[in-house]
């Protein structure tokens, strides 16, 4: 079976034609993020793989269905990039990765929140020139600090894993509470009270409808002045605009994000050699208080080696059974 995988780098290529030497399909790696624009691609290719900032609309899904693909493979547990009405009426399959490393977004983001309080990336850029100054690198202590935690699916039940090692308060929000996570004495409120409570607020939702623009103008002056946001989830859960003013007027202290609302022109290209021509996040980009990664919380090596051999597995088995247990269910997710 052919498969043409897209918005793929070369870590994809190796970890997929690893994976793929147990299943032996014939994999067409494209570089480019698939489009309108780059769907033409995709004809005559059962199977199409794609990532977290392919687009997957109506317009798309429709043309791929023209070209006889049946099956979207996404490597990734997000699926807000995908029209799941449309991809129920052309009867095509969608399957997902609900789960690779939680440890490595979780491991991320915790070292967000370290560089952040300890100023890890400017102590680095100041010793390299020389400058062994402390003025303007004070931390604060971790230890006692209160610690909520937004989502406490397998992601947030290890971040409070390794913030109730550090002896953090530990305060969630989720509509299924985690009795994993309740074990750890985390005290389950409403997002309101989460906010107001909590030194260090760390996403980790999905992005549906009802938390698109969870944090906004009204939810970030219930947070506690001074607090810091972490946002390893998905970047639209943020209104940026919102959390810029909030942090120029200091409401928010600290700010650290491995995502962002229009990533996709962005996040996983060598743009250095180019002016960044979107405004919000080049303001982002001038505050002292944010660190920004390129959307690489996932990235280790046995997050990549679980994507693909998931990924391929799923393919492999609505090849042979019709189903895949990592198939999304659109009566349940669709309104």
């Amino acid at each position: 079976m052919k498969i043409a995988v897209f918005s793929s780098k070369p870590y994809d290529q190796k970890f997929l034609t690893a994976a793929n030497r147990s299943f032996g399909y014939e994999l067409k790696f494209f570089e480019p993020r698939l489009t309108a624009e780059t769907v033409g691609l995709a004809a005559g290719f059962p199977v199409v793989c794609g990532f977290v900032n392919d687009r997957l609309d109506a317009a798309v899904l429709e043309a791929l269905a023209e070209g006889d693909t049946r099956v979207i493979a996404l490597r990734c547990a997000g699926f807000n990039n995908v029209d799941l009405a449309t991809a129920e009426r052309l009867g095509l399959k969608v399957v997902r990765v609900p789960a690779y490393s939680p440890y490595s977004v979780a491991e991320h983001t915790v070292a967000l929140m370290m560089a952040l309080n300890r100023k890890t990336h400017r102590a680095h850029a100041r010793v390299r020139e020389g400058n062994f100054a402390l003025n303007g690198l004070l931390g604060f202590d971790l230890h006692g600090r209160t610690v909520g935690v937004v989502g406490t699916g397998q992601i947030g039940i290890a971040v409070a894993r390794i913030m109730k090692g550090f002896g953090c308060r530990l305060l969630g929000f989720d509509p299924y509470p985690n009795e994993d996570c309740k074990s750890l004495d985390m005290e389950y409120l409403s997002i309101d009270d989460l906010l107001s409570r909590s030194d260090v607020v760390t996403l980790h939702c999905p992005l549906t409808p009802q938390t698109r623009h969870l944090i906004n103008v009204d939810s970030v002056q219930r947070m506690k002045r001074g607090a810091m946001l972490i946002n390893t989830s998905r970047g639209a859960v943020i209104d940026t605009q919102a959390v810029i003013d909030a942090m120029k007027s200091g409401q928010i202290g600290y700010l650290g994000l491995d995502v962002y609302e229009e990533e996709a022109d962005y996040f996983f290209e060598d743009l250095s050699h180019e002016v960044i021509t979107d405004d919000t996040l080049a303001r982002l980009l001038t505050f002292p208080n944010v660190v920004i990664t390129g959307h690489q919380a996932f990235f280790t090596q046995e997050a990549l080696q679980s994507i693909a051999e998931t990924t391929l597995q799923s393919i492999h088995d609505i090849e042979h059974s019709g189903t895949s247990g990592n198939e999304l269910d659109m009566k349940q997710i669709m309104p």
